[in-house]
């Protein structure tokens, strides 16, 4: 095992807690959170999402971070230099594959951000002034036919991303990131205010918090386990690297473990948050908050136009999601382009501007999946290109990315859970307990498995 080199790190330990949190929080939090909540009637799965947060997602997060500190390099290189040096298995070469889900993650991601810029300008120009719902969904699928409206949305998003990283970590990205994610809080405590405001908003925070057994029982428990554990580990984005990176910038002052609580804090108060906006809002114009996706860009344009100052709290609202968007297209593109830098050497500027052109040309086929490549349905019925990268992403990268990851760092063949323990207590604050070895070894692995495996099941209806 290599001894840690010499990086970049950052200016202060917020910025590492920011960046990190920034990277976690986004559209999972509002978008996915709020409509699988609906969809799984609220109460317990949120009990249940709180629950496995702690000990699925927290558990494998703190091994990204520390795979990403110990190395002080990009998740393929950072295995390169922890690996045993007699080691007959190249363990860093598998996560050349499960590394690439950072770009694909993108080329979604970035297509999704642009639609958030395309609605937060609408409000602004006064598009969704007095809409009805049916205008109300012409103007979303008008802008999913239209490619070059998509196109200019996508392309304005990756700008602001790639504007930020080319100045480097400590001028640029930790400062716009403290500054975002501020603004995203303040945005956040707003539309929390207004919504909790609205006539019959309590019932939809009971809706939202108060468990239902009968709701529960209905819905088949495994199912409502499987969705809350799913969520708990994807709204972090575990498996691919976004976290190492993060973790590479970071000092050695304070356990991981430590700083990590403050990250998980931050990504659950934004998820809650969240729903203490969208579920209030559909109790208050008896909307049904399990209407899935389209609840955002469809149902809720609808919603404010029933609103005192529509205009103001639409824009306020799809500002707030670009921002958590942006945070976390910031985050993995910065891994890009230190990809760049750690492992062909090239400079910041040169590694930015070709993941750019990458990611730009990238992103088209799935913004050509919703018009030019539509009767294109490599997943069934219905589907389009975004759902293909999502799923490669979602269901298969992350989890298995994260299996990964848990057998490197605590199997004897690869870093080994000694190496693990101390990175992670390494500074200041909480230590891991020898205690969790056996749950890190042998039930960790089993949980996520028990995620891919049902996640592949209901893909493809096999039970």
């Amino acid at each position: 095992m290599e001894m840690k080199s010499q990086r970049e790190q950052f200016a202060s330990r917020a910025g590492f807690i920011l960046m990190a949190a920034g990277c976690a929080i986004g559209l999972g939090n509002v978008w996915r959170f709020s409509y699988i909540a609906g969809e799984y009637g609220g109460g317990f799965f949120v009990l249940l999402y709180l629950l496995f947060l702690v000990i699925l997602g927290f558990p494998v997060m703190l091994m990204e971070l520390a795979v990403g500190r110990a190395g002080r390099s990009t998740f393929p290189e950072a295995f390169r230099k922890l690996q045993p040096a007699n080691s007959r298995f190249p363990w860093h070469k598998p996560v050349f594959v499960f590394f690439s889900g950072n770009l694909i993650l993108l080329m979604f991601y970035s297509v999704i951000t642009g639609w958030l810029l395309v609605y937060a300008a609408g409000y602004l120009k006064g598009s969704f002034k007095n809409i009805t719902p049916e205008q109300s969904a012409g103007f979303f699928s008008n802008m999913l036919a239209d490619p070059v409206t998509q196109t200019i949305g996508m392309l304005s998003a990756v700008l602001l991303t790639v504007t930020v990283c080319l100045g480097g970590l400590r001028k640029t990205i930790e400062k716009v990131i403290k500054i975002m994610m501020a603004g995203l809080f303040v945005l956040l405590l707003l539309l929390v205010f207004q919504a909790l405001s609205l006539p019959d908003a309590a019932k939809g925070v009971g809706f939202f918090l108060k468990p239902d057994w009968g709701k529960f029982l209905g819905d088949g428990v495994l199912n409502t386990i499987h969705a809350a554990m799913a969520q708990a580990f994807f709204t972090l984005s575990l498996g691919v690297g976004s976290m190492a990176i993060c973790g590479s910038y970071t000092s050695d002052n304070n356990s991981l473990a430590k700083d990590g609580l403050w990250i998980l804090l931050l990504d659950t108060v934004v998820a809650v948050f969240s729903g203490l906006i969208i579920f209030p809002v559909c109790a208050s114009f008896s909307i049904s908050p399990n209407a899935g996706p389209p609840l955002i860009f469809i149902t809720l344009p609808n919603v404010f136009a029933n609103m005192q100052y529509a205009a103001v709290w639409g824009f306020l609202f799809f500002l707030f999601l670009a921002i958590a968007a942006l945070s976390t297209l910031i985050a993995v593109f910065e891994n890009l382009v230190a990809f760049g830098i750690d492992h062909w050497h090239w400079s910041r500027k040169r590694s930015g501007g070709i993941f750019a052109i990458i990611l730009t040309v990238f992103s088209m086929p799935c913004i050509f999946g919703f018009n030019l490549l539509k009767k294109f349905q490599p997943l069934g019925p219905g589907s389009n290109v975004l759902d293909l990268e999502d799923f490669i992403v979602s269901d298969n990268l992350l989890p298995l990315g994260a299996l990964y990851i848990v057998i490197f760092c605590t199997s004897r063949y690869g870093w080994g859970k000694e190496n693990l323990r101390k990175e992670i207590s390494n500074g200041s604050g909480w230590k891991i307990p020898r205690g969790l070895d056996f749950y890190l070894r042998w039930v960790l692995p089993v949980l996520i498995l028990t995620i891919w495996f049902i996640g592949i099941a209901k893909r493809f209806k096999l039970f």
